[in-house]
């Protein structure tokens, strides 16, 4: 049971999805970092709060997003106020800046995340905490069921807030109807122009003519994604990358928080997660919420992570 209650004035799980990112929060002061990657690429982290702070939370951003997304902006001010450090690290492409190679990322790039986690627990010196939210979410799960009890020296707590653990499912519920229009589209804009520029960094990785006409998250990933990251095709990537076959293998204490009515997975996925999660995984499905909304007069989400990461 889930003490999450959303406004009277704000019912569905479209207004609580959309609400956060029409009215987001103000902007936390951010230091950037560029790392080099070990493949010779890039990637830009974000950080808030002190740096001599004893706690570190690490957020994961979802499809298409980044620090300046409403629920990183959320988590990050309350961070910083609890006198924690918070780190927001990007994707490749996604802060601004295209990325060096023909590569960009992926719902279920685990070794991304090793990577990145390894390299601030170094920094840091002490395990940390992990969120992630919707595609950050997915990866932060399967890294987490992939390393099993080794996580457990990298991590101490781990949130995953709204992952599509079942891409297979998310991907289609996205490609139809109302929800093809008003996410999809939205998603596939900066999608498709971040992968016209990059074809033409790198010419023959895939058609360009098929990709601008591409109307779906399924024909976008199986033509760019899929290949791009070694997977055989979209279903091949969607099956492997999902993040419910390895929900079993985790061993560190981990919130999986999806709303019930989130539009972008159905509930019948976080019925299927329920039979398979393992004990360290708390399931917290409020009936409401939408997707990375959970709007409230407080930061709800925000205090919720922070309340399960502050547990002993």
């Amino acid at each position: 049971m889930s003490a999450y209650r959303p406004p009277a004035w704000l019912p569905g799980g479209h207004l609580q999805t959309l609400y956060g990112a029409l009215r987001p929060p103000p902007r936390t002061p951010l230091a950037r970092e560029r790392w080099e990657t070990p493949d010779g690429d890039f990637i830009d982290v974000d950080f808030a709060g002190r740096h001599a702070a004893t706690c570190m939370v690490v957020l994961f951003h979802g499809l298409e997003g980044s620090s300046a997304s409403h629920y990183a902006r959320a988590i990050a001010a309350h961070a910083a106020a609890r006198g924690w450090r918070c780190a927001l690290p990007h994707f490749r492409g996604c802060s601004g800046e295209p990325n060096r190679l023909p590569r960009a990322y992926h719902s279920g790039d685990s070794a991304e995340i090793d990577w990145i986690l390894r390299r601030l627990q170094s920094s840091h010196g002490q395990a940390l905490f992990a969120a992630g939210v919707s595609l950050g979410g997915n990866a932060l799960l399967k890294w987490l069921g992939e390393r099993g009890d080794a996580a457990g020296a990298i991590v101490r707590r781990a949130v995953a807030v709204s992952a599509p653990i079942d891409l297979v499912a998310a991907g289609f519920t996205l490609d139809r109807g109302f929800n093809r229009e008003l996410y999809t589209r939205v998603f596939l804009a900066t999608m498709k122009r971040k992968a016209l520029a990059k074809l033409a960094r790198f010419p023959g990785l895939y058609d360009a003519e098929r990709v601008a006409r591409a109307r779906t998250l399924y024909e976008f990933d199986d033509l760019v994604t899929a290949p791009l990251h070694g997977y055989r095709g979209v279903r091949d990537y969607w099956t492997r990358a999902s993040s419910a076959p390895w929900l079993e293998r985790i061993r560190v204490p981990t919130l999986l928080l999806n709303a019930r009515n989130d539009p972008f997975l159905p509930a019948a996925a976080l019925r299927a997660a329920s039979r398979r999660a393992a004990r360290d995984v708390v399931l917290e499905f409020p009936a409401t919420g939408g997707h990375a909304g959970f709007p409230a007069r407080r930061p709800w989400l925000a205090q919720r992570i922070d309340a399960f990461f502050s547990t002993e």
